[in-house]
């Protein structure tokens, strides 16, 4: 049986957009950017601010109410119950240590009938010193060896994992100019699914 290694954040669900829309731009209505406009990730030079002030206000989005509830994607989910059952899945995600607990639990709420599996990549934070077992998804991929396809919405990650051997699909977002529209990308990934 296959298994399909998900990104959480802007595959699974949509913490940019959520970010973008009820955090950054009530704040900074001055903001003359769309969420279509930010084909950056990070976005911190297109809104003219230092990389450590974006990841802190992230990270207080992270942190609210809001961030912790943050739907999963609609699409994703019913990709998930007409398809979820032909292969196995885990996820793979780059978060602050002190954010995993709330995204494995996320995961599990939303996806844990189909997730099995939730690893994770510290993402690097100011005076947060914490034991490097991997620096990148594809490292930790690489450990695992159990992946067949990664989804994620970095086409660095996407581009490693494929030099890599394993088959991998970009997560449509403004940032990655991908080709495909997200309807496009989860029929791609089921014809990749076996029968």
């Amino acid at each position: 049986m296959q298994t399909i290694v998900w990104d959480v954040d802007d595959v699974l669900n949509d913490l940019m957009r959520a970010w973008y829309d009820q955090a950054w731009f009530p704040a900074h209505p001055q903001c003359a950017l769309r969420y279509e406009e930010l084909t950056e990730n990070p976005p911190h030079r297109l809104l003219g601010i230092r990389p450590d002030e974006y990841l802190a206000s992230l990270d207080v989005f992270r942190a609210s109410k809001t961030g912790r509830t943050l739907p999963p994607i609609p699409e994703v989910v019913e990709w998930f119950r007409r398809h979820g059952h032909r292969c196995r899945h885990a996820v793979l995600t780059s978060t602050p240590l002190k954010f995993a607990p709330e995204s494995a639990a996320w995961v599990l709420t939303h996806y844990g009938n189909w997730v099995r599996s939730f690893g994770f990549v510290p993402s690097k934070r100011e005076a947060v010193c914490s034991l490097v077992y991997d620096l990148t998804k594809v490292d930790h991929l690489r450990w695992w060896g159990r992946a067949d396809l990664l989804i994620d919405d970095n086409p660095g990650n996407v581009d490693s994992a494929r030099q890599m051997g394993i088959k991998a699909l970009l997560m449509p977002r403004p940032w990655n100019k991908s080709p495909m529209s997200m309807a496009e990308m989860l029929s791609s990934l089921t014809a990749t699914l076996q029968p």
